[in-house]
């Protein structure tokens, strides 16, 4: 890898950085979901979530399209849930790190 492959590898993980945009991609990982329906859970301002979805599609991880005043969005790399899952073993792992060196067992 190089660095232009690596720059462009940690510009998607930049993006995915910050809670509201791993809710939104959550949300969207059951199926695509209109920006109105995201909005209650991400707890922001439209102008706020609009900016985070903006971000999202800047990077290609999501899609939207428009139907009416709806904006329909699609998670358009699903394979990403890979590394959002991969963020809960890295969890996990710390737990039990310190659970060790507290000298306590864990499940």
């Amino acid at each position: 890898m190089n660095h232009q492959q690596a720059a462009a590898r940690a510009e998607v993980l930049k993006t995915l950085a910050h809670p509201v945009r791993i809710l939104i991609v959550d949300e969207l990982s059951r199926g695509e979901r209109c920006a109105c329906e995201i909005l209650p859970r991400a707890g922001v301002d439209v102008s706020v979530l609009s900016r985070h979805i903006a971000q999202l599609r800047r990077v290609g991880i999501i899609s939207e399209r428009r139907d009416g005043v709806r904006r329909i969005l699609t998670l358009e790399c699903p394979c990403i849930l890979q590394a959002l899952t991969c963020t809960v073993g890295v969890l996990k792992s710390r737990l039990r790190t310190q659970a060790r060196a507290l000298g306590a067992s864990t499940p």
